[in-house]
């Protein structure tokens, strides 16, 4: 079954479930076995039940665990001491010694706390400070005289560091016990680092566990729309002492204003992430943080640092929201705004070849396109003929026979403009400045190639970025969401990074097309060229982008299965894992925790991380 049909029987089941409330009601606590389009009222929603099951499965660190860590901390060419940077304030006292504890208990030894206080009245706050500075020499604790906030305290805090790394922790947080081992087995691994950061969760008074933030390795652009690094974060300490700490003035988003300001000076290359739970955020208490009591005045403080950091980089971009939490960037546009190419195949369906015509020629308000209508079919190709008195539309026919990829290949050699558009004939426009906001993207220097959110007819999500190693090669993520949903943690509603995306609809710069050879006709002809594609321009260095701000609807043609279609797929997917491999299976933006079966960020039965230690068959630890 092609993947065609197996989404026109999952439409039809979806509508099925919609159509009977009751069934729905039914299905609801099987939402979590299910495909997103079906069943999924929240999508990615991962429920308590399921993560706890998850954590008993794979979170427990058992003895046998826990010796061959410490054997191979023995191991390590360096044990490089770790210094945790920690503010207090009107600490209760259950959450400080708790915090504390969670850090004496650390499998890596090699760590000390800096703790500073800011001017708390609880006199137990320093009295707990004092009495375990007393009896730990690890534990060093300076009092601050007036109250100075976060960001000042957090300042203090760090003039006590003495470590090559500085670990930042909030006082009333929790660390796993291997979170310090993780941390020190990356800098052993990656010497070259300069930024850690974890996957994190919440829990609550009562110690459960809930809301897992399982993240793509580092990506600067959804670092712009949120505070991806967050829990837990380690810096080399000369990175920050360079930067001059932490920003007065910041304090709500002081720690995104670091991150920003630090993966900047480093380089993305130096940001290495940590695909495993090593923070457990406290929220949901009788106590609410700050992040919590002043959400307004963080995301406030969040945008003035994003606007602060844009304009330190000489970008002129404007800042809105994105929902009420997150934030988005709109790229400005040169003037003159540069010539697109928008190439167009055509199969053999006139009448979604009227409405995509209809929509790039007349409903889109991008100054400078040229549209390349292509294809083998002489009554197809000029079927437009009402529109041809338009300058900007040109008829590019392709030798026949020729194979999809020979035809967009064909066409793209005709092309004119620096930007080249990829677009699928069965394409509709719904808002006009769709095109402004893809090309806003394609002319970074940095981005390679660029994609949008396409949707089903009704409004669910049919492309939001592929994820790779899905099925054969890769699927899109989260496909069957509906239009108002955000996605975990955002992930829908943000311009992000993704392995790849669909050149239903794909924009790049003309120059980054010939310099990957455009498709490979020869290999790729009738499938799969679109991850490839991709796949060779990040080889390049640069970035796939996808974008919700730019949304269409796609008609998806429904090519018909038969036994001769599926050989090609066959072999063409061969091709592709062949040329690829690991590239396919392990993708940096679609997390090792997440589900393989589908992109639908469900829980990993078998999560695909690399276990640093090893242990023997009885459990004891390997040398």
């Amino acid at each position: 079954m092609t993947a065609n049909r197996v989404h026109q029987v999952m439409d039809a089941a979806h509508r099925f479930v919609r159509s009977h409330p009751a069934l729905k009601r039914a299905l609801r606590p099987l939402a979590h076995l299910a495909t997103p389009s079906l069943l999924s009222f929240r999508a990615g929603h991962i429920s308590r039940r399921a993560y706890k099951r998850w954590i008993a499965r794979h979170e427990t660190i058992t003895p046998a665990d826990a010796a061959a860590m410490r054997a191979d901390i023995a191991r390590f060419p360096a044990r490089p001491l770790l210094s945790v940077v920690m503010a207090t304030y009107e600490t209760p006292e259950p959450y400080l010694r708790a915090a504390i504890a969670s850090l004496q208990a650390q499998l890596y030894a090699e760590w000390e706390l800096c703790v500073a206080d800011d001017h708390s009245s609880a006199p137990h706050v320093g009295r707990i400070l004092d009495e375990i500075a007393a009896t730990d020499p690890r534990v060093r604790v300076v009092h601050r005289p007036e109250r100075g906030h976060i960001s000042a305290a957090s300042n203090s805090a760090l003039a006590l560091a003495r470590g090559e790394w500085v670990v930042l922790m909030d006082h009333d947080d929790l660390l796993p016990p291997n979170a310090l081992y993780e941390l020190a087995a990356e800098i052993a691994a990656h010497p070259e680092a300069r930024i850690l950061y974890t996957d994190e969760d919440k829990i609550d008074d009562h110690g459960r566990r809930y809301s897992p933030y399982f993240k793509p390795d580092f990506d600067p652009d959804l670092l712009l729309g949120q505070n991806l690094l967050n829990h837990l974060t380690a810096y080399r300490r000369d990175l920050v002492q360079t930067l001059g700490g932490f920003r007065e003035g910041f304090e709500g988003a002081q720690d995104h204003d670091l991150a920003l300001r630090a993966t900047v000076a480093c380089g993305p290359g130096a940001v290495r992430h940590i695909p495993r739970i090593l923070y457990h955020w406290r929220q949901q208490t009788g106590r609410r943080s700050f992040s919590e009591s002043a959400m307004t005045r963080c995301v406030a403080m969040a945008r003035r640092a994003i606007a602060d950091h844009l304009a330190a980089r000489g970008i002129a971009a404007d800042l809105h929201p994105a929902g009420s939490l997150y934030h988005r960037i709109v790229f400005p546009l040169p003037e003159p705004a540069p010539l697109v190419s928008i190439v167009i195949p055509t199969p053999n369906q006139a009448d979604r070849l009227r409405t995509c015509l209809d929509g790039v020629l007349n409903r889109t308000d991008y100054p400078a396109i040229e549209v390349l209508v292509t294809g083998t079919d002489p009554d197809t190709v000029a079927l437009p003929k009402n529109m041809e008195s338009d300058p900007r539309l040109r008829i590019i026919r392709s030798p026949n026979p020729s194979t999809p990829a020979q035809i967009t290949n064909h066409a793209a050699a005709e092309a004119r403009g620096d930007i080249l558009l990829l677009l699928d004939s069965h394409i509709e426009i719904i808002a006009e400045d769709w095109l402004r906001e893809i090309v806003s993207h394609a002319i970074r220097p940095e981005i390679g190639a660029v994609g949008c959110r396409l949707l089903h007819p009704d409004g669910r999500l049919r492309h939001g970025g592929t994820a790779l190693g899905i099925g054969d090669i890769g699927a899109p993520l989260l496909a069957g969401a509906r239009r108002a949903d955000h996605g975990p943690f955002g992930v829908l509603n943000l311009l992000r990074s993704t392995g790849a995306v669909t050149t239903a609809c794909l924009a790049l710069r003309r120059t980054v097309w010939q310099q990957v050879g455009g498709m490979d006709a020869t290999n790729l002809p009738t499938a799969f060229n679109d991850v490839d594609l991709c796949l060779k321009i990040r080889q390049h260095g640069l970035r796939i982008v996808w974008t919700p701000f730019a949304e269409l609807y796609h008609h998806e043609n429904a090519a018909p299965d038969g036994p001769g279609r599926a050989a090609p797929l066959r072999h063409e997917a061969d091709a592709m894992a062949a040329r690829w491999g690991d590239a396919l299976l392990n993708d940096p933006y679609y997390s090792p925790n997440h589900a393989a079966k589908a992109a639908d960020c469900t829980l990993a039965d078998q999560p695909r991380r690399a276990r640093r230690y090893r242990t023997g068959p009885t459990g004891n630890p390997q040398a």
